[in-house]
């Protein structure tokens, strides 16, 4: 069923991956914002610092992060750079954020950018908007915060990962990965970066000791299709308890990827619908965002897998397409950006209570991507 949905894909998409023109890279996308609700009022900003427990949106379809209350709604936002992608905070209240024209530094405690710090990858071309666009996609903390390293996409060929010293705000290395690195990962001891290679159906391991990389093939599906096809590897999560790379396949596979070995096993979902975002709880409960179907008389709707370390899963219904997710502090709420790579994209965010799949939609920035919890 999947190749045959993989080949149909092949010859309604032009270029590579998740959606159904390229029309985004041409177009700032937020003169096309699909939001169904209203526009709500702000918030009140807060006084003094930012207080914890604040979400941080990476607004793709404007040149802004958007602070948000996640029971009052937005309440400021801090201009970064062209569309914004992915983003990571850090301990010292520092997020990291991959736009395309650089990594911008945000003071997250007083909502202010401290810097932008442009690529040294050629061939990003002019800062653009929508999913094929150059610059920054993943992006990943070191569990020391001495470095950050972000996948940079150049249209058309192999992307890179750019490696930012956080103290001198520096570019400090550059290294060859696959096509649209998607996501970007760190092993938990940092000797390794995981960039998840979207259009060519594998993850890049690289060395974070000289920079040494290989290349291990993801495709539970196989590789019919080529650039057309839906089937190809998006986001990971590293798995707490043993490192493994943990790769969501279409609700129906999950791709459990030794990196060290390159070894491989495959373990059955049952969501039955396009994935993308994912994340960790610290116990090992692994979200999985389900977009919707690529086939609608075959795939299930949108959805939030919770996967519970021993496999058994529980699948929470969304209203419409979302693409990141992030989890509290207390490892109890999701958050699910409504922002997704493609159309039917909506402006805000999906609350969910882990413990009783209870859901409420918030109005929060311009098609957000990349979400964090402070």
């Amino acid at each position: 069923m999947r190749r045959a949905a993989s080949a149909a894909a092949a010859v309604a998409v032009l270029v590579a991956g998740c959606s159904v023109t390229g029309e985004d890279e041409a177009s700032p996308a937020r003169t096309r914002s699909a939001a169904p609700e209203a526009a709500a009022a702000p918030a009140p900003a807060p006084s003094g610092r930012t207080p914890s427990g604040t979400l941080v949106l990476a607004d793709s379809g404007a040149d802004t992060v958007t602070f948000v209350d996640p029971d009052e709604g937005a309440f400021d936002t801090v201009e970064v750079g062209t569309a914004p992608y992915g983003l990571v905070v850090g301990d010292d209240g520092r997020a990291w954020v991959a736009t395309a024209e650089g990594v911008a530094v945000v003071d997250t405690g007083k909502r202010t950018r401290i810097a932008r710090i442009p690529y040294e990858t050629d061939g990003i071309g002019e800062p653009a908007y929508g999913e094929y666009r150059g610059g920054g996609m993943g992006i990943a903390l070191a569990p020391d915060g001495r470095h950050v390293y972000v996948g940079v996409n150049r249209p058309g060929g192999d992307g890179t990962v750019e490696v930012v010293d956080t103290r001198s705000l520096q570019i400090t290395g550059v290294v060859g990965v696959g096509r649209r690195p998607f996501d970007v990962d760190v092993s938990r001891d940092g000797r390794e970066v995981y960039a998840t290679d979207h259009d060519s159906f594998d993850v890049t391991v690289v060395e974070t000791d000289g920079l040494g990389t290989r290349r291990i093939e993801v495709a539970p599906y196989g590789t019919e299709g080529g650039l057309g096809s839906w089937l190809k590897p998006h986001y990971a999560a590293v798995r707490p308890s043993d490192g493994r790379l943990l790769l969501p396949f279409e609700g129906e596979r999950l791709v459990v990827l030794d990196p060290r070995t390159g070894r491989s096993h495959i373990e059955r979902m049952t969501a039955n619908t396009h994935q993308h975002g994912a994340a960790t709880t610290a116990d090992g409960t692994l979200l999985v965002v389900g977009t919707g179907p690529i086939d609608p008389s075959r795939d299930e709707a949108p959805s939030l897998t919770v996967r519970a370390p021993d496999g058994r899963e529980r699948v929470v219904p969304l209203d419409g397409p979302h693409e990141a997710v992030a989890v509290s502090r207390d490892g109890r709420t999701a958050y699910v950006t409504g922002g997704f790579t493609r159309d039917g994209y909506w402006n805000g965010i999906t609350v969910v209570d882990l413990d009783s799949g209870d859901t409420r939609r918030v109005p929060a920035g311009e098609r957000p991507l990349g979400i964090a919890v402070l």
